[in-house]
């Protein structure tokens, strides 16, 4: 992605956010955004695609505090402007000029022209301003630029890792995403960005991993997560329940007498297997209150209230308010 690309590309209104959106509702938007878009649920729709490779590099840099700043800095520099690197002030075609975007910068007026070494252009002023070489003088090997690219993956995909193809400045990397990848992980893939020049080391491609969440399981690292309904007699009188796994399985599970709503039993080695850790299963007991009884079952919920008549499940509550 070039200095360029991000005068021309308003990337909050790519993703429909604010410019001062925070964070959570930039992934919020990009999440949205990229389920309506994926090539999955678009075949052969190049808009579509088209679409979903924008809001990927609009949620790279955004995404980015260090490289949303330098973005920001950019775009209030050109003033919302469309920058043409050979353009003056007042010249046919109306762009900002060269020497109109940067001549304040250096402590010159609106004629000041900011020169750089023959052949320099575009890219050799934003170098000098974000991290590059200097100005009008010869280049030794310059390493190249870092590049960046957004994926996003299902739930199962990312736990148990992926190869992924993603198309870069017209050529196909393909990088692999670790098993247990997070949601918003960033993965630095060493010379596959930007080649350098001349002869220099080239860049990196950091690539932003957006995981769609689960309508069952959730994961923390390598714990994976998941909650249960269990029926009022089974947590009352214990029962063993069978539980669904990532891959598919299902793994029985002890429920103890008088187990309440909200408590969670531990599944070793059940969660997520990576090279380095395999993680637990976390079962989340719901106790499941009926909502429509049969005449039978009425009575015996009014017999287990007589029996139990003498029991107040919130005395210890109304014992501790009083203090």
């Amino acid at each position: 992605m070039t200095g360029q690309d991000w005068l021309e590309k308003d990337f909050y209104a790519v993703l429909g956010v604010p410019k001062d959106a925070d964070q959570p509702t930039i992934k919020k938007a990009y999440r949205k955004l990229a389920r309506q878009l994926h090539p999955d649920h678009n075949p052969g729709d190049a808009k579509a695609e088209a679409r979903f490779k924008d809001i990927g590099e609009a949620y790279s840099v955004l995404s980015d505090p260090e490289q949303r700043q330098q973005y920001d800095q950019l775009r209030a520099m050109a003033g919302g402007a469309r920058f043409t690197a050979g353009s003056r002030a007042g010249a046919p075609g109306g762009g900002a000029g060269f020497e109109d975007l940067f001549g304040g910068l250096f402590g010159g007026g609106g004629g000041t022209r900011v020169r750089t070494s023959t052949g320099g252009g575009f890219e050799d002023v934003l170098g000098g301003l974000f991290g590059g070489g200097g100005f009008g003088q010869p280049r030794g090997p310059r390493r190249g630029i870092d590049l960046t690219a957004s994926t996003t993956l299902p739930f199962r995909t990312a736990a148990a890792g992926s190869t992924v193809s993603l198309s870069v400045e017209g050529r196909t990397v393909n990088a692999r995403i670790p098993a247990g990848v997070k949601d918003g992980q960033k993965i630095r893939l060493r010379g596959k960005g930007r080649p350098g020049e001349p002869g220099g080391e080239p860049g990196d491609l950091v690539i932003t991993v957006t995981v769609e969440p689960h309508p069952v399981f959730t994961a923390d690292g390598t714990t994976l997560k998941v909650t249960v309904p269990v029926a009022f007699d089974e947590a009352a009188l214990g029962a063993t329940i069978e539980v669904p796994t990532l891959d598919g399985t299902t793994v029985k599970v002890k429920v103890p007498a008088g187990t309440p709503s909200g408590r969670t039993l531990r599944v070793k080695g059940k969660g997520i297997v990576t090279p380095r850790a395999t993680g637990d299963l976390l079962v989340t007991v719901q106790v499941v209150v009926p909502q429509k009884l049969t005449p039978a079952a009425r009575e015996a919920v009014q017999a287990f209230g007589i029996a139990t008549s003498g029991e107040d499940p919130r005395a210890e509550l109304m014992a501790r308010a009083r203090v």
